[in-house]
């Protein structure tokens, strides 16, 4: 039907006020998987180090009565270390801008001061899972979990280790192989090499693609069906989702880190993890820098951290790398 003529309606007003609510919707991507489930610690250098050190390997060992003894010579613990990374976030904001009122104050100064840490926070959780090499000079950059695991690993065709080098003190970056799907398979056989090495992984991180892989897990042969729980309402609940790994070599539980799957380089990754065998060392805490010169009719903000990845000894790690993290061809 058509509106009576000469009907004054909203589109017809010029001084209708905009409406914009004041609650501003940020989602929630600020959680930090690694970074928060690993020891902090405190550095006092540009290289912070630390040393690695093992026992010697079981071996035949009779003697007879009276034995002079044989000295077994001691070898000396390995050095290693990390170059701290320099992390900075930033913004200025006009006063006027500052001061006026805002909707939900998503503009204003205080809110993008919050923005800014958790911002720095997720940088940190990219660098660790980063297949770069450390660098030292002016310009430092942490070696990534990817480029210390050297003893647990499964790789696809054609990919090779990283590791610490013990002359230059710096990482190397893995080679990338064929990419394959992560398989149960490939799981326990990584967790047997990792359990004959003295390590007793209690996380397993992968992108979220792999996560859903994970739970496929349960339709193997030789493992429990997928479950449906009744609900107090009476219908029923299907459950498709598993936390828990527990294979013949431990008990450990999958932990989804959606950072991973931002990247296609990182989300070839599944990580197993003894969390004992890795911290983060500040030399200087997140904090705001207070003295930035004040400069025309404008606010300034600068957030920096400087810090870096400590892996105290890889063999507590594993990786299956080279597989399917964000599709099941990519």
């Amino acid at each position: 039907m058509a509106k009576i003529t000469n009907t004054f309606v909203s589109t017809d007003a010029v001084g209708n006020r905009e409406e914009l609510a004041n609650v501003v919707d940020r989602v929630q991507l600020d959680k930090t998987p690694l970074y928060s489930m690993i020891s902090k610690g405190s550095a006092s250098s540009t290289y912070p180090e630390w040393e690695r050190d093992e026992i010697e390997a079981p071996g035949e060992n009779i003697q007879p009565e009276g034995n002079e003894y044989d000295f077994d010579s001691i070898q000396p613990a390995e050095r290693m270390g990390n170059p701290t990374q320099i992390f900075t976030r930033t913004f200025i904001m006009s006063k006027t801008q500052d001061a006026v009122s805002n909707a939900g104050k998503a503009e204003q100064f205080k809110k993008h001061k919050l923005y800014r840490g958790l911002e720095i926070r997720r940088d940190v959780e990219w660098a660790m899972l980063q297949n770069n090499a450390s660098v030292r000079g002016e310009t430092r950059e942490l070696g990534g979990l990817p480029t210390w695991i050297t003893s647990n690993v499964s790789r696809g065709s054609g990919g090779s280790n990283g590791g610490f080098n013990s002359g230059t003190g710096l990482t190397v970056a893995a080679t990338n192989g064929t990419q394959r799907a992560w398989t149960k398979t490939l799981t326990d056989d990584l967790m047997q090499t990792a359990y004959g090495n003295g390590a007793s992984i209690d996380t397993i991180m992968c992108s979220l693609y792999n996560k859903r892989v994970f739970t496929t897990f349960q339709s193997a042969s030789n493992v429990a069906q997928f479950q449906m729980n009744v609900s107090k309402t009476g219908g029923d609940t299907v459950k498709s989702n598993a936390v828990i790994y527990a294979g013949d070599f431990g008990t450990v539980s999958v932990v989804p880190n959606y950072i991973m799957s931002m990247s296609a380089s990182m989300a070839r990754d599944v990580y197993f993890l003894d969390t004992s065998k890795l911290s983060f060392k500040w030399l200087r805490k997140i904090q705001e820098d207070k003295d930035l010169a004040k400069t025309g009719d404008s606010k300034k903000h600068a957030l920096v951290g400087e810090g870096t990845l400590a892996v105290t000894n890889e063999k507590g790690l594993g990786v299956i790398a080279d597989t399917y993290g964000l599709t099941a061809s990519t």
